[in-house]
């Protein structure tokens, strides 16, 4: 692989979350090597408020974050993407477009924060720590040599950081 700038996508179902909260990290720490982009499979049609809120919070950027349909970038017009990451498990587990180019894709599964119930500062954690779990995961990936990996290796690498602390993978393997 090598390429200047390399297009990344973050899945999810209703993509007014944890996709939303990924692509604004990757955009601001992603070195200047990533163009980010989320989608969703049932799109909500609006970011959740909370989402927008630690992002802000932490001078992530925050302008044109939308909730949008993966459908809108299967067009012969649309970037191609190099990296596919499903960041929910119901995403995860849906029959995804083909995508041009064959990108490599890893599940990063965190919890829904949009799903916590109770009081306001109880859902604002639970935004907070989707924030974090995803500055980790993107941290690990941006310090990657992508360039220069081979194919099998990064995928490894990256079903690796899939596993960090957070992973909807390890809390059901755990019981």
């Amino acid at each position: 692989m090598t390429k200047t700038k390399f297009n990344v996508m973050f899945l999810c179902t209703g993509n007014s979350a944890r996709s939303i909260i990924a692509e604004s990290v990757l955009r601001k720490d992603g070195g200047g090597k990533f163009n980010a982009f989320s989608a969703g499979s049932q799109p909500k049609g609006e970011v959740n408020p909370l989402a927008i809120e630690p992002l802000a919070g932490h001078n992530y950027p925050v302008e044109g974050l939308r909730s949008k349909g993966w459908e809108e970038f299967a067009g012969s017009d649309s970037p191609q993407m190099d990296f596919i990451f499903t960041v929910c498990d119901s995403a995860a587990g849906e029959a995804c477009p083909v995508w041009p180019g064959h990108p490599i894709s890893a599940h990063w599964g965190v919890e829904d924060p949009a799903t916590v119930e109770g009081a306001d500062a109880d859902r604002r954690v639970a935004f907070a720590t989707t924030l974090r779990y995803m500055k980790l995961r993107i941290a690990a990936f941006a310090a990657l040599p992508v360039e220069s990996l081979e194919r099998m290796s990064l995928t490894s690498k990256l079903h690796e950081i899939g596993q960090m602390e957070g992973s909807t993978s390890a809390t059901s393997e755990l019981g």
